[in-house]
């Protein structure tokens, strides 16, 4: 059996072909032909002898994602349904907007969470996701929409945080020189509050930005409508959000307004008094519905007054326009959509 060569790391790949006696620089050139040039075959790549590119066609082989639908919304956001070199499926979205070009990738197939206001919750868990077929979402998704990727969120299907060998992994690829080029400071990982994850991550050598889904103030609810969240409690979470914001990067806080549920006033004073001493932006989402869920967002007069209150603080408030959502592509809509699916690639 073939090993498929996109599962290398640029460093692995380098001591590889070094050991092959093609040289450590050899490593480099295959990086970017797999990463910049997206290449699905050894012919193409020309700097490389020909007897070299027939030998390492015979021992590895470059696997991927496979482009099964892709569907737009009217707004220009884009859908992109997935399948897997072991037929998985997941979902990543691309949002165009004036000064940004964002992929929102997912992480795991399926979701081991149960949270229960969101759709990726109703797939079974099934994997995670590796680190070429993370980086590889954002490759495929440059291509079709046409355009630069300017900015990476970890907040698709599954939850980076359970999955750090595929996370780290990934942001080698994706902030590589040699790999995708994409900064740092424009690729931001959304947690529902894993401890032991964002202390892995702040023990990292990578310095991303972090969202964390605190959205609801009390205990109890939390653990209710979150179920992971009975093992990682607030006071532990926002101990290390608070570390974030002063080792890393101020740390986003998003809280997902749900009718009845979260969106009171009382529910805004609880909140900027937890955070209150966190230096952080609030990115305030109003609930995307989804047809197999029963959850709805707040009326607008509801929304307005929540997010109204949120700007007497010195934090950055920011209310968040939902994309995508006639095509389930919103925050928390990505359900695995198989309908009228063919393979694109």
């Amino acid at each position: 059996m073939q090993d498929n060569i996109k599962a290398y790391s640029h460093k692995e790949l380098r001591k590889l072909m070094e050991g092959l006696g093609l040289g450590a620089y050899r490593g480099d050139q295959i990086f970017k032909w797999l990463w910049q040039k997206g290449v699905t075959d050894f012919s193409s790549m020309t700097d490389i002898a020909k007897t070299w590119r027939e030998k390492l066609s015979q021992r590895f082989s470059i696997e991927g994602l496979s482009l099964v639908k892709r569907v737009v919304a009217r707004d220009k956001s884009q859908k992109f349904l997935f399948q897997t070199a072991d037929d998985e499926y997941l979902e990543s979205v691309f949002i165009p907007e004036l000064r940004r070009q964002t992929v929102c990738v997912s992480s795991q197939i399926g979701c081991p969470l149960g949270c229960r206001f969101c759709a990726t919750a109703l797939i079974p868990f099934r994997r995670n996701l590796a680190g070429y077929e993370i980086a590889e979402q954002i490759q495929i998704i440059k291509r079709y929409a046409e355009t630069k990727v300017t900015n990476v969120v970890y907040m698709g299907m599954g939850e980076p945080l359970l999955n750090l060998k595929g996370l780290f992994e990934s942001l080698e690829i994706i902030c590589s020189s040699f790999g995708l080029g994409i900064g740092q400071r424009h690729i931001t990982v959304s947690t529902a509050g894993i401890i032991d994850g964002i202390t892995a991550l702040l023990n990292s050598p990578f310095k991303v930005k972090l969202a964390i889904s605190l959205n609801f103030v009390d205990e109890d609810m939390r653990a209710e409508m979150m179920p992971v969240t009975r093992k990682n409690r607030l006071k532990e979470l926002l101990k290390l959000a608070r570390r974030y914001s002063y080792e890393k990067h101020w740390v986003t806080f998003e809280y997902v307004l749900i009718q009845g549920i979260n969106d009171s006033l009382k529910d805004a004073r609880r909140l900027l008094r937890l955070i209150r001493d966190i230096p952080s932006k609030i990115n305030l989402i109003p609930y995307n519905p989804h047809p197999r869920l029963q959850f709805k967002p707040p009326a607008q007069k509801q929304i307005t007054q929540f997010y109204q209150y949120l700007l007497s603080s010195p934090h950055t408030v920011v209310l968040r326009k939902s994309r995508g959502k006639e095509i389930l592509a919103g925050c928390g809509q990505l359900a695995l959509d198989l309908t009228g699916a063919k393979n694109l690639l």
